[in-house]
């Protein structure tokens, strides 16, 4: 698959050996193509999962 370099960013980021064997687990629970589409999905979890600054407001 052609990357498209106009709208695509590649990002390249260490960490602990414990989170990468999770992240394969998770790729392969979930029979994702590839890790990198299993870090994109947990990014993407992780940002919906914040709350909006709106929302720990009381009216």
């Amino acid at each position: 698959m052609a990357i498209n370099k106009e709208k695509t960013v590649q990002k390249l980021i260490s960490m602990p050996r414990e989170l990468a064997e999770e992240i394969s687990n998770y790729r392969y629970d979930n029979r994702l193509p590839s890790e990198a589409e299993a870090v994109r999905q947990l990014i993407r979890l992780g940002l919906n999962g914040l709350q909006k600054p709106s929302q720990n407001t009381r009216k």
